[in-house]
């Protein structure tokens, strides 16, 4: 008899389907053949899968079996096919019958006792399901939360090869598993820290404020100890709550990489990465034999932090460089391509210098002019001309570490970037651009209108400062974020002077 059954492959962190055909006719020798480009995972499936059934109470087919996994071409690498194959075992020996098999797909991997485990992609595979017109999706107990999330599909959750059988044969009632947004912002949707923790660093503040405004990325300089890190982690309490879209998008891929923490079923809160300074190309922006998502991946709509930013290798940052500003990650393989996003902002600190007090006045630097050339020239002038706003983050008094008032807290900042992004989403509510620091120079014409002593004083500075056609932009899209902070439809020569004070910083260490 032959079987037909349907579920789904990962490929990246997208979800392609995949049809399981099993046959089983009579053969001189029992023998299991498995054809449809399966990797090592799933060739070694047959073994479980055998027993599986006879430890569930059912019969090991003793004949020959053909199970082919379609489309042929697609690469098949992971343990989520050993449900369906299972069903289909059944199946095609007569041991189940079912008219189900058209509407309702299966994904998972089986225990040698029969019990389901949870698999990777969950949720891309119910999103493919729902595109395919399936009625509902069978998934692991575990992974059921995270599929149900996807309107217009019911995800059934089965524990056992025994249930799937019950729910394929109508025998045993499943109830759809439910999803409540609310429920699930109420509890992963909050924070635990707060820039009141920060004592000091108004101007800092001030920047990183006008930073998550305009999605503009961000260079901190200054000496050890100065709350530059500190700075940085509180950076998502201040930005907008991830939409529904965003928390899919998100979800994807922590779910496709298998790092979604069982009990939760969404990310919900903007991601903060730190990678160390020692991870290679592939580890930032994703590779390997099989493309996988990198670090700027996982920070998709969130913060990519790289502390300490001269010990990365200077090879592994220019791999950032078409990724910032195009927000996305394409990786060609033999087996094609694939694209990751990588929508972030991103944060970087480093110190001034080797010894780390070259501009401290507290303590001497050590370091001589050679060693300080070679510690800043780890980083090319291109890199740092794609990061939007630097700023200094000197040593913070004792007068102000004592006092016992908070300084600004993520409250307030947040309520400004709010105000800012509203502007913005009606700014760009009929273009595909939706921040200031994503503006194309057709739209930086558009929404840029400087006054006439604005417009001087940006002219003088490109002159003075031998600024790039870059960094003249960059300053266009600065100012135009701070003009929304006060609310002004003209850019001032207020607006431009804050700006171009952002961009001063790599004059005075890289000149």
């Amino acid at each position: 008899m032959l079987a037909k059954l349907y579920t789904y492959s990962l490929f990246g962190i997208d979800a392609k389907p995949v049809e399981v055909e099993v046959d089983i006719s009579p053969g001189a020798m029992p023998k299991t053949i498995l054809v449809g480009l399966a990797e090592a995972a799933v060739k070694e499936s047959t073994h479980r899968i055998e027993r599986a059934l006879v430890n569930s109470g059912y019969n090991r087919p003793i004949d020959r079996i053909v199970i082919n996994l379609s489309p042929a071409d697609l690469p098949k690498d992971a343990a989520s096919f050993d449900l369906p194959i299972a069903l289909g075992l059944l199946t095609a020996s007569g041991q189940l019958a079912s008219d189900r098999f058209q509407d309702y797909a299966a994904v998972g991997e089986l225990a040698l006792d029969g019990t389901i485990r949870p698999v990777r992609g969950a949720l891309s595979m119910a999103l493919s399901a729902r595109e395919q017109g399936k009625q509902g999706l069978l998934v692991p107990v575990q992974n059921a939360e995270e599929a149900a999330v996807v309107d217009g599909l019911d995800v059934f959750a089965v524990g056992t090869l025994a249930e799937a059988v019950g729910f394929y044969t109508g025998n045993l009632p499943i109830e759809a598993v439910e999803f409540c947004w609310e429920n699930a912002l109420e509890e992963h949707g909050r924070y635990d820290i707060d820039y009141s923790d920060v004592k000091g660093q108004e101007y800092a503040k001030r920047a990183i404020t006008v930073a998550a405004a305009g999605m503009h990325h961000l260079l901190m300089i200054g000496s050890p100890g100065t709350g530059k890190t500190l700075l940085a982690s509180r950076i998502s309490t201040i930005l907008p709550r991830l939409s529904q879209e965003e928390s899919l998008e998100t979800t994807r891929i922590y779910s496709a990489m298998g790092r979604l923490p069982s009990n939760q079923s969404l990310v919900m809160l903007r991601q903060f990465r730190t990678p160390h300074h020692t991870i290679s190309e592939a580890g930032l922006v994703g590779g390997g034999s099989t493309p996988a998502p990198g670090e700027i991946s996982l920070a998709h709509n969130g913060l990519l932090f790289l502390d300490e930013l001269p010990e990365f290798n200077r090879r592994t940052l220019e791999v950032l460089r078409q990724p910032l500003e195009g927000g996305e990650v394409t990786i060609s393989r033999a087996i094609g391509s694939v694209t990751f996003p990588a929508n972030v902002m991103l944060i970087s600190a480093m110190n001034p210098c080797p010894c780390g007090y070259l501009s401290d006045p507290r303590r001497k630097c050590s370091c001589n002019p050679m060693q300080i050339e070679r510690y800043l020239s780890k980083i090319s002038g291109p890199l740092l001309d794609r990061i939007d706003i630097h700023i200094e983050v000197p040593p913070v008094p004792f007068r102000e570490l004592s006092n016992q008032s908070t300084g600004t807290n993520s409250a307030t900042m947040r309520e400004q970037v709010l105000d800012a992004r509203e502007i913005q989403a009606q700014r760009f509510a009929n273009e595909p651009t939706s921040h200031n620091g994503r503006m194309t120079p057709r739209q930086l014409r558009k929404h840029t209108q400087l006054a006439t002593d604005a417009e001087g004083l940006l002219k003088s500075a490109m002159e003075e400062m031998g600024l790039s056609a870059r960094a003249h932009d960059k300053i266009l899209r600065i100012s135009r974020t701070i003009a929304d902070l006060d609310h002004s439809d003209q850019i001032t020569a207020a607006h431009i002077s804050e700006a171009i004070n952002y961009r001063t910083l790599d004059r005075q260490f890289w000149s």
